[in-house]
């Protein structure tokens, strides 16, 4: 998926701009976040959250170990293990793998990896069809290969009207409007698809090293049918979603499917160990895992470890109210929201993603809401620390930092300039009782007015008040 973080201010004008996209993002409210904020109450969130905190860092802390009892065991178990250091290379072997068994055709459950490698389009050059089978993906797939908007519901910035006008154009079908009637259409045209396919490509949300196991968590069951009919499974993964027992997924999946969709489990959880051993009725003849690195080891002993406790349940991004007004398109590469925000600058450099940190209101929504406690604020801030120190921000930019942190360091300056500028605000916002338009902030009053200050400022009302109590008790009861 090529990158186009560098585009993101000039994007989130045209979908802050976009109503319709505005009307559909509201569905992250009305679904994702009413519904976790219901069933996370099912368990004990803060104990269950420190224990997956603790089991993702110890697979973290010793990941080449995991790594290789993963792999170990994978082979026993008849699977082909396979690492590739970057997202072209891990396209290349799957290419390979389905030239080596003569694929015509492949299916695909949904897999934000497979979306850093752009596996779509090198199974295309090489001849090669490959169909989506998860709804979402499926719909963005027939919309000339749209990207995903979100990393659990790719098209929620689609409306059912849109996705209906696009069925009867690409199925050449009536429309209809009946959500169920529309899904049987997607299920009769993909039917054909899943009996005709020669392999399956599938994600991998963990994978579990004393079995050498890959554990799939889905809602739709597209995953069984591009698991178990094809003689050919590929898994393509990240080499961070490595866990070391199955404790470790039981626990773990508790939080995921509350955080990612609000429901106390997925409608499947698929563990799969292998190859079809003698007398089984289903599964591949053949199973390859890919393991990607793309960037995650660079992130190893650094400052954004951290980051790869990620358990891609999207929770992050439906809380943000920066994502919730503008989606995942704009962000500009594979993961969006708070999330994409740190991963994207890590993995295809900061300079290719300068407004990524800044994509932030810093709430901390996004830490709170996160399931294995990823400090999200923390490491924006680290990137701009970064940028900051690398001169990858505007000259003005800097020039200003460094005049605020002159000031912030002097309390007397701090305090007079501060009474100032307080006062001309005042000024501005006197008649209209608040603040419409600051020709040095127009980034601000272009969208929303400011109320106008009170009339002293945080520091001089403290004062005051500590003055008072002051007073008060040296008079003593009366």
């Amino acid at each position: 998926m090529r990158v186009q973080s560098m585009h993101f201010q000039a994007r989130a004008g045209e979908k802050l701009a976009d109503t319709r996209l505005q009307r559909n993002l509201k569905k992250l409210a009305d679904k994702f976040v009413t519904a976790r904020s219901s069933v996370i109450q099912e368990i004990d969130f803060t104990a269950t959250r420190q224990a997956a905190v603790e089991r993702r860092n110890r697979a973290l802390d010793r990941l080449d170990v995991w790594l290789e009892m993963f792999e170990r065991n994978a082979q026993a178990r008849g699977a082909t293990v396979l690492f590739a250091e970057t997202p072209a290379q891990a396209s290349e072997l799957v290419v390979k793998i389905a030239q080596r068994h003569d694929v015509k055709m492949v299916t695909k459950s949904k897999s934000m990896v497979s979306e850093e490698m752009a596996l779509n389009s090198a199974l295309e050059r090489a001849g090669i069809e490959s169909v989506e089978t998860d709804l979402g993906e499926y719909i963005l797939q027939i919309n000339d290969n749209e990207a995903p908007s979100h990393i659990i519901a790719p098209v929620i910035h689609k409306d059912k009207e849109e996705i209906s006008d696009l069925f009867a154009k690409v199925h050449d079908r009536p429309r209809l409007t009946d959500i169920p009637q529309m899904t049987r259409e997607a299920r009769e045209v993909l039917r054909p698809k899943f009996l005709k396919s020669d392999m399956g490509v599938t994600g991998g949300n963990f994978l579990i090293a004393e079995t050498g196991s890959v554990g799939i968590v889905t809602n739709e069951g597209n995953e069984g049918m591009c698991t178990v009919m094809p003689r050919v499974h590929v898994v393509v993964t990240g080499i961070e979603k490595i866990l070391p027992t199955f404790e470790d997924f039981a626990t773990i999946v508790r939080l995921l499917t509350r955080s990612a969709t609000g429901q106390s489990i997925s409608n499947y959880i698929s563990l799969l160990t292998g190859v079809r051993a003698p007398g089984e009725a289903d599964g591949p003849d053949h199973m390859y895992f890919v393991l990607v690195d793309g960037g995650r080891s660079s992130l190893l002993g650094s400052e954004f470890q951290e980051m790869l406790r990620c358990i891609r349940c999207g929770a992050c991004m439906n809380h943000c109210p920066v994502y919730q007004k503008i989606g995942g398109h704009a962000y500009g590469w594979v993961y969006p929201g708070p999330m994409g925000s740190v991963l994207t600058p890590n993995y295809v450099g900061l300079e290719n993603a300068l407004d990524l940190p800044q994509a932030a209101t810093m709430c901390g929504e996004c830490h709170v809401v996160c399931p294995v406690a990823i400090p999200l604020p923390d490491l924006l801030r680290k990137l701009r620390e970064r940028q900051f120190d690398r001169h990858l921000r505007p000259k003005a930019e800097r020039f200003v930092m460094a005049v605020w942190g002159f000031v912030a360091v002097r309390p007397n300056l701090y305090a007079l300039l501060t009474g100032i500028a307080n006062r001309v605000l005042r000024s501005l916002g006197r008649k209209a009782g608040r603040i419409q338009h600051l020709t040095f902030a127009k980034g601000w009053t272009d969208f929303r007015d400011l109320p106008t200050p009170a009339s002293k400022t945080f520091r001089e009302l403290y004062s005051d008040r500590v003055a008072r109590t002051a007073s008060a008790t040296s008079a003593g009861p009366r």
